[in-house]
């Protein structure tokens, strides 16, 4: 199978790369490295540092392509609320641009990986039948992108499936990113002698999902004939834990003994957020293997091996006012 990844340097994109071209099958992608690092990068994979936005250059290079996996994105939840331009047109432009070359190439399959801030603020757990009511850009954005795919592989008779990982952990993930990822965060701050921050009282609830969980999953979304037009949330539903307890797992692996900081909570952050797993269970036999401790056994390794990093704003503040969080106004994270 020759697969292409779009967002190939990223957490996901990455871990997926690795998979594939670990069973044989030739691994094209591309990333603006705005949201990953090079070495995460297989030697193995046929690699283009370009933006997804750049219709023309898709066009060249999904030809002969069987399916697109669109990984790439901004994947920033909170950021969105004060730079939603820069969000909006990277989750809708440029997503706009792979499903309209891939279709236009005549690839078989487009698989896109949306977000579970699509559902926003509504019943729990998640179902796939839910009405979403997203609260932010973001998760308004990946909505749009998942319902604009939807028409144009119905409109061309183009297979697609969306899969719907949600707060995605372990190796290759960026931790120098102040504006997301909080085990990552928590985790290199303490590595660099620094207390963690949580927004808010700590008790928002989470569900944490291994990535090699995720990939086995994707898998058959990729390649399963039968398993096509679905989406599908992908991740645990039976170990939802709080930021605070999240801390208190991180901060005891590495041995930690000071107190998080505490700053006010984030505008439109959603409190309590999970996903139900029954249909990924039928679909893609979906079992969770690794548990939160093993997953943050498994990126604590990582970052340490990399090295603890200082965090880098590459991304601009477009509104700055009172609602702002402060650690990004000031860049204090």
């Amino acid at each position: 199978m020759k697969i292409f990844i779009t967002g190939i340097a990223g957490f996901l994109g990455s871990n997926l790369a690795n998979y594939y071209i670990e069973k044989g099958h030739e691994v094209w992608g591309n990333d603006n490295l705005k949201g990953g690092y090079i070495d995460n990068v297989n030697v193995k994979a046929n690699f283009f540092k370009r933006d997804c936005d750049d219709i023309d250059f898709l066009n060249r290079v999904f030809k002969n392509i069987d399916v697109v996996v669109h990984c790439a994105a901004l994947a920033h939840e909170g950021l969105s609320v004060f730079s939603p331009s820069l969000i909006c047109k990277n989750i809708i432009g440029a997503s706009v641009s792979v499903f309209s070359a891939a279709i236009n190439q005549k690839v078989k399959r487009i698989v896109n990986c949306s977000s579970m801030a699509r559902y926003g603020n509504i019943d729990r757990p998640y179902l796939e039948t839910s009405t979403p009511k997203p609260v932010d850009p973001y998760g308004i954005a990946k909505l749009a992108a998942e319902k604009i795919l939807i028409n144009l592989c119905n409109t061309h008779n183009t297979e697609y499936n969306i899969a719907i990982p949600h707060n995605i952990v372990g190796s290759g993930q960026v931790y120098n990113d102040p504006f997301r990822n909080v085990a990552s965060i928590m985790i290199n701050r303490i590595l660099l002698g620094k207390r963690p921050i949580i927004y808010g009282d700590g008790n928002q609830t989470r569900c944490f999902s291994d990535v090699r969980d995720c990939i086995y999953c994707l898998d058959r979304m990729i390649t399963d004939p039968s398993i096509k037009s679905e989406t599908i949330n992908i991740g645990p539903d039976e170990e939802n834990i709080t930021i605070n307890q999240l801390f208190e797992i991180i901060s005891n692996k590495l041995g930690f003994n000071e107190k998080p900081i505490y700053f006010p909570d984030r505008p439109q952050e959603v409190k309590h957020s999970s996903c139900s797993a029954d249909k990924s269970r039928k679909l893609l036999n979906y079992k969770t293997k690794y548990n939160v401790k093993e997953s943050i056994d498994n990126m604590i390794s990582y970052i340490k091996q990399r090295g603890a990093r200082e965090f880098q704003y590459n991304l601009d503040l477009e509104i700055i006012n009172k609602n702002t969080p402060q650690t990004w106004s000031s860049k204090i994270i």
